[in-house]
């Protein structure tokens, strides 16, 4: 008898199969003596549509809602239906015994293989195959302590009540909307407190009135000095008054500071902890401006293809103390190019594992992002493929050294009755900063986006002159200066920054209550480290929200939808409340069936709400442009990667492209130029007013000696072309194709 082994794609199947030494191929699958690898596409099947519950919902119509489901129906997705038909062949070969599920470790990789079982009517004996990283020996310790596939089934219901629950709600809702307002509206328990999150945002900025401070600082014996407030211990003020009558204590010719006090201190700082999902996006974009869902690609790619990396959707920055065992082996693995050096001396000394980054109680299914025991290649990695492992790895190698060692020198003196502080930092022992030392890809090496120390050192200059201050030395004061500043609005949501909010949406709440505080700690915010980027492409496509430059702005579709929204799909609670019950069933605590039936009852609520509302929704971005497929006038929006004009109405679709924005930089201002235009009227344009032809741009390249035009257009038209033939609202796509107003 053999084993079924269903993995989540192609790639990990491969892997598997060659280590569990099957080596017959097909199209479908792959067989061995004992063991037949079999994948999925992602998921291969759904929860069925509206209209396969009864005819009333075939049209959309606000009296037939809410829908509610007695009996849910799985159907296998079109797109992917022969490879379901396949790995069902293969449940009911006569010569399998058992299944082992081998898809991704946790909640949603679940759902993936046990629905496919479901839907086959499978009665086989279940296993289950749970691992964080994908390399040969990850693989064989994993088959080696294969768990039962019972003590995974409460996963599997929490990851089945999500589904279910999403559906009832974002269907609903989207449905209510849609025909109440006679608009392609849709709303859902994540993405619409997400974009109530920029909304606020905005608002923020909007209401923001600066305010001028002014600073005074002061030069002494080549030492620059600080004044900061007595009581408040501010360096700024926001009484001019005060700061002139500071700066005129040093008018007098002998005008001195008096020392108060020298003091000098070793002091350590720790190294930034190791990544989780969330973490690294956020450095990705800060970095490099990659978008969420970009840095979740090429770590799946790191993680299936190379497999170099851990398992990426991880909420956890800590390891497990059973991995301790394994750091040699991964330093050495990826002592390759600029981490040799230090990856094999942290290989040869005795490793002393601390609470920093080794904590068994903050690590649910997976640990930190950390390299794997497989050899690296670096040259067989892509550009953006380097970053985001140069990212990693040097983490990697900074939880592993010792703690970074400085003598600080700070100085204190008096002028008048105001006081003046001066400060200078000597790095003694650079301890982790030297995993930073040779950064490939930042010129900025001390800058981490989640470092507890804030290290800056002074001019040698200054710090020598900083170590002959005495208590009780009397320094001529060279000169003062008052400066001064605005206070500044807090800045509009980057990619990265709103990942982060996302994470932790606390700020956001109407009513703070400490309960709901811990919940959102607990479940880890606005969606999983799993579903945030698709959230934020999904608001993109379905075009509330733009972007402007790095900056993320709601737009008017957006504005309008939150005010037409009912208020409890726009605050972080509910999502909050729905993540801890999953939880809770998750690990057998909470009854499914509970759950759903108290959302049925929210949906009617729900549903009461948007039939009684009295709001309207105006397209403020209509076009004189008639679509030339259904003669209504079109729309124009601002995509994620430039402009469109799309038909006004779902069911028709059409959509055209007004200008997409490429890296050709303009040879004026050197800012990236947006291509416009079709065929051979095609040309670059810059806001600075630059103009180019695309023949004449390719002409210019080819004579500068480049080969960059085909990475700068090529890729980018092509990236077009697939957007082209991408839903609008992915979520909602096929609901919306059946739109009848």
């Amino acid at each position: 008898m053999k084993h079924l082994v269903i993995a989540e794609k192609p790639s990990v199947a491969r892997d598997i199969a060659r280590v569990l030494h099957c080596n017959k191929k097909t199209n479908t699958y792959i067989e061995g003596t004992e063991y037949i690898v079999t994948w999925a596409l992602g998921h291969l099947v759904t929860l069925a549509d509206p209209e396969e519950y009864g005819k009333e919902y075939q049209s959309w119509d606000l009296e037939t809602l809410p829908m509610l489901p007695k009996d849910w129906k799985l159907v296998v997705i079109k797109q992917t239906g022969r490879q379901f038909h396949a790995v069902k062949e293969q449940i009911f070969r006569k010569d399998v015994s058992d299944i082992i599920i081998a898809t991704d470790a946790g909640r949603e990789g679940e759902l993936v293989a046990r629905w496919i079982l479901e839907k086959a009517g499978n009665k086989k004996p279940l296993k289950r195959l749970w691992i964080s990283s994908v390399t040969d020996k990850a693989i064989r310790d994993g088959f080696a302590h294969l768990k039962p596939g019972k003590d995974y089934y409460n996963l599997y219901r929490a990851a089945v009540a999500r589904a279910e629950s999403d559906w009832v709600v974002g269907i609903n809702a989207t449905r209510a909307l849609t025909c109440k307002y006679n608009a392609q509206l849709s709303c859902g328990r994540v993405q619409t407190p997400t974009l109530a999150m920029i909304a606020a945002r905005e608002q923020e900025i909007r209401q923001f009135q600066p305010q001028p401070f002014y600073t005074v600082s002061a030069l002494a014996n080549g030492v620059p000095f600080v004044w900061t407030d007595k009581k408040s211990g501010s360096n700024r003020t926001f009484d001019k008054a005060r700061a002139e009558q500071i700066r005129a204590l040093a008018d007098p010719a002998d005008a001195s500071f008096e020392i108060l006090d020298v003091q000098k201190k070793t002091k350590t700082s720790t190294s930034p902890a190791l990544y989780d999902l969330t973490a690294l996006q956020q450095e990705a974009n800060k970095r490099y401006g990659f978008s969420a869902k970009e840095t979740l690609n090429i770590m799946q790619r790191l993680y299936e293809t190379h497999k170099v990396l851990t398992y990426p959707r991880t909420d956890s920055r800590y390891l497990t103390t059973d991995m301790i065992g394994t750091l040699k082996e991964r330093l050495e693995s990826c002592a390759v190019g600029p981490y040799r050096k230090l990856a094999l001396s942290l290989a040869r000394t005795k490793l002393r594992p601390t609470k920093a980054f080794v904590n068994d109680q903050k690590v649910s299914d997976h640990h930190a992002i950390i390299p794997t025991e497989q050899f690296v290649s670096l040259e067989h990695m892509t550009n953006e493929e380097r970053k985001i492992y140069d990212l990693v790895v040097r983490r990697f190698l900074a939880v592993l050294c010792p703690v970074c060692e400085y003598e600080e020198t700070a100085v204190k003196a008096q002028l008048g009755s105001e006081v003046f502080h001066a400060k200078g930092n000597v790095l003694t022992s650079p301890g982790w900063r030297e995993a930073y030392a040779s950064d490939l890809f930042s010129d900025d090496e001390d800058e981490f986006t989640d470092s507890p120390t804030d290290f800056r050192t002074r001019s040698d200059t200054a710090l020598s002159s900083l170590s002959t201050f005495h208590k009780g030395d009397r320094i001529p004061v060279a000169s003062i200066v008052v400066k001064e500043g605005k206070t500044t609005p807090p800045p509009y949501f980057t990619e990265g920054t709103l990942i982060a909010a996302m994470e932790n949406p606390v700020k956001y709440l109407e009513h703070r209550d400490k309960t709901i505080v811990r919940t959102l700690g607990e479940t880890g915010g606005l969606g999983t480290v799993a579903t945030r980027a698709d959230i934020i492409e999904k608001l993109f496509h379905s075009f509330l929200m733009e972007k402007r430059g790095s900056e993320i702005h709601i737009t008017s579709k957006g504005k309008q939808l939150l005010e037409l929204v009912p208020q409890d799909l726009k605050s972080p609670e509910l999502t909050a409340a729905w993540e801890l019950r999953l939880q809770a069933i998750a690990k057998g605590t909470e009854s499914d069936r509970t759950f759903m039936a108290e959302i049925e009852s929210y949906t009617k609520t729900l549903i009461d709400e948007i039939k009684r509302g009295n709001g309207t929704f105006r397209h403020e971005n209509l076009t004189r442009t008639k679509c030339p497929v259904c003669g209504k006038y079109m729309l124009e929006v601002n995509g994620k990667h430039g402009k469109l004009l799309v038909c006004q109405d779902r069911e028709c679709g059409h959509r055209e492209t007004l200008s997409r924005k490429t890296n050709a930089r303009c040879p004026n201002c050197h800012k990236k130029m947006d291509l416009v235009g079709k065929g051979d009227g095609q040309r670059f344009v810059c806001s600075c007013g630059y103009k180019e032809k695309l023949s004449s741009f390719e002409a210019r390249k080819k004579k500068e000696g480049k080969s960059g035009s085909k990475r700068d257009v090529n890729q980018y038209l092509k990236k077009q072309a697939k957007e082209a033939n991408e839903p609008l609202n992915n979520a909602f796509a096929d609901a919306f194709s059946k739109l009848k107003l």
